[in-house]
């Protein structure tokens, strides 16, 4: 069997789809990977080091022509052409918002799984690729707000005085909050954490960052795969209510509050941000879903009376050479629940993960 790995042509993305290492594990089981050259390169992986570990380098028409096309996002309609009848597709592929891609993959035959549908199971846990890159989006949103920030994060005691410490909230305790708050408090900030879910409250807790407005959190605010349920008018109206006051005294707000398929949650409303001092920063992770924040724009940085509202997208492709090995890995571990032991693929639609994962050829309902 065959497995390509393209060069990404998306802009701004320079992640890759499996680096040297998961190559190297794929050959000794048999499998032949096509690397397109340079597909590696801007995540730090050359050529040599995929040669060296048994891939075999290739075109961008070999690698798209294989029998398994390994991605990181979603192909453009020329490289869907350039796919062959019956073969398959793993990447982040949108489904949500990817219609018009889905179906011309339908149309060419290829059997797609989308990495966003990695099911919140036990076993499935080490493909889960939404954790694994929400952790590169957690970590980087603090060193963004830091830099754009007018103070010091840690407690500074010099010869000029006493620097007091930042003051950091973070709203949703998912994978990306909960690295926020420890990357946030590793450079030494004061910490704070919110998040609707029972659950979320004893891991921020587990930090050492405290958590606002206690009172809000409900047993019943958790759905499946533990997500957040959307909340309604009247339960967000009490959730931005509350936030108000405590968002008021602090220097830096990161918000990743998102509900898997729906817009974001709005937890900050225009007339909130206008309470903060001048030169606070908020860095909202779910720009790319609407916003967490009512002035945000996603790939924008919005000015609210001095406080910068930034909106950040694909952070991690800015740190495509850990984000790229994390990915790779939860991409290996599902290609290898495919493989047979005769290295050929199996795919079960019957199968609680790969089922869960394909969103083409479904079949009627």
């Amino acid at each position: 069997m065959k497995i390509g790995v393209p060069t990404e042509r998306t802009p701004g993305e320079s992640r890759v789809a499996l680096i040297p290492e998961s190559v190297g594990r794929l050959a000794k089981a048999g499998v032949t990977v096509l690397i397109e050259r340079g597909a590696g390169l801007r995540a730090g992986f050359p050529d040599t080091a995929y040669e060296k570990a048994g891939g075999t380098l290739a075109t961008q028409a070999e690698a798209l022509s294989a029998d398994l096309v390994a991605k990181v996002q979603k192909p453009s309609a020329a490289e869907v052409a350039q796919m062959a009848a019956g073969s398959h597709l793993i990447a982040l592929l949108q489904p949500s918002s990817s219609g018009e891609a889905i179906q011309a993959l339908d149309a060419r035959g290829v059997t797609a799984f989308a990495l966003e549908l990695v099911p919140r199971i036990t076993r499935a846990q080490s493909m889960d690729v939404l954790s694994s890159q929400a952790t590169v989006a957690g970590y980087k949103a603090v060193l963004i707000g830091s830099a754009e920030l007018v103070k010091f994060l840690p407690m500074l005691t010099t010869a000029a005085g006493t620097i007091a410490p930042s003051k950091v909230c973070v709203l949703g305790a998912g994978v990306a909050g909960l690295m926020a708050i420890a990357t946030a408090r590793r450079l030494g900030a004061v910490v704070s954490g919110f998040d609707i879910r029972a659950a979320a409250a004893e891991q921020i807790k587990s930090l050492g960052a405290s958590v606002v407005a206690e009172n809000l959190i409900s047993a019943d605010s958790q759905g499946a795969g533990g997500y957040a349920k959307e909340q309604s008018a009247e339960q967000q109206a009490a959730i931005q209510e509350a936030l108000k006051a405590h968002l008021a005294g602090m220097d830096l707000v990161i918000t990743t509050a998102q509900v898997p398929g729906r817009t974001a949650p709005r937890l900050i409303s225009t007339a909130t941000i206008q309470t903060m001092a001048p030169g606070s920063v908020i860095v909202d992770l779910a720009a790319e879903t609407g916003g967490n924040c009512e002035p945000t724009k996603a790939g924008e940085t919005v000015d609210v009376n001095g406080v910068k509202v930034i909106g950040p997208v694909n952070l991690a492709a800015t740190m495509p050479n850990h984000a790229s090995a994390m990915l790779s890995r939860n991409i290996l571990t599902f290609v290898q629940h495919l493989l047979t032991k005769e290295g050929t693929l199996n795919v079960d639609r019957a199968d609680e993960i790969t089922g869960a994962m394909i969103v083409t050829g479904r079949p009627a309902a």
